[in-house]
């Protein structure tokens, strides 16, 4: 035992001799770990070997554009916003019809062109499969203007337009008005392809685009979700029209002047004759 003391050597619980310099060492790291300097003050750490670096660097300068970004109240950050499947691959001559109003004007100003009307719906497997087909014909046919309906945006429109299922197409043709209407998918394009063809050919139309028919234009002008209204036109005799055409001074109609007895007999056989509308 004197011999031990003489040593200072204790038994350690752990199962190893410590000496009393290494004591005197633990005790130290321990007093360092509970109080470090750091920029004048001091502070714990939990750090279990009780060291911390310490570094009296200033941080490095912002960039002028990260700065700016970085002001008070300059803050933002901008992401790009996500195509939507009937938004990608589209061509100048593919528009998304915004209201019923929307529609009929388009079809008035399209004049003799084609215009295809693209009833979808987002959540139509079977129009987003046939989409990209359609974009490929829109490119092969720039003369060809498409509209496109959004079925679940419009769809009150759509109830008025009497358009139940989807995909859907419609499409004018000048003074001709509707001249198809069916529904397709992938596996009937041949009926979109031969539509196209058969109305897509060059020729003149005889008079104003008619647009939408007249029952349509009805139904969307009675539909209370709708801002759209109608003023049907108003149809005067045939005999009529031309009299007022002659006599109206520097028209420069297609009328010739008539004789005046000439003019006389058409009017009194105006009743006989079949209507013709002055909006038209």
């Amino acid at each position: 035992m004197a011999e031990a003391l003489c040593k200072s050597v204790v038994a350690s619980p752990c199962a190893g001799d410590v000496g009393v310099a290494g004591r005197a060492r633990g005790a130290a790291k321990a007093a360092l770990a509970e109080s470090l300097p750091v920029g004048g003050y001091a502070t714990k750490s939990s750090f279990s070997a009780g060291r911390m670096s310490v570094s009296d660097r200033k941080p490095r300068p912002l960039s002028r554009s990260l700065e700016a970004a970085a002001a008070p109240g300059q803050m933002n950050l901008s992401f790009p916003k996500a195509m939507r499947w009937w938004e990608k691959g589209v061509h100048p001559n593919m528009r998304e019809i915004e209201s019923a109003q929307d529609l009929a004007d388009s079809l008035l100003n399209a004049g003799d062109k084609l215009v295809v009307v693209d009833f979808f719906s987002p959540g139509c497997g079977g129009c987003r499969a046939l989409h990209p087909k359609i974009v490929q014909f829109a490119e092969k046919n720039p003369d060809v203007l498409f509209l496109q309906v959004n079925y679940e945006t419009h769809k009150s429109m759509c109830y008025s337009l009497h358009v139940h299922v989807l995909p859907f197409f419609r499409f004018y043709r000048g003074a001709e008005g509707r001249v198809s209407s069916f529904s397709c998918t992938n596996a009937t394009i041949k009926k979109f392809k031969d539509a196209l063809a058969k109305h897509g050919a060059d020729r003149c139309s005889l008079g104003p685009a008619r647009g939408l028919d007249e029952s349509e234009l009805v139904a969307l002008a009675a539909n209370r979700d709708l801002q759209f209204t109608y003023e049907k036109p108003v149809l005067v005799p045939l005999a009529e029209a031309i009299a007022k055409e002659a006599a109206a001074p520097g028209a420069g109609g297609p009328w010739l002047p008539l004789p005046a007895s000439a003019t006389q007999q058409l009017l009194s056989q105006g009743s006989d004759n079949s209507l013709l509308s002055s909006g038209r």
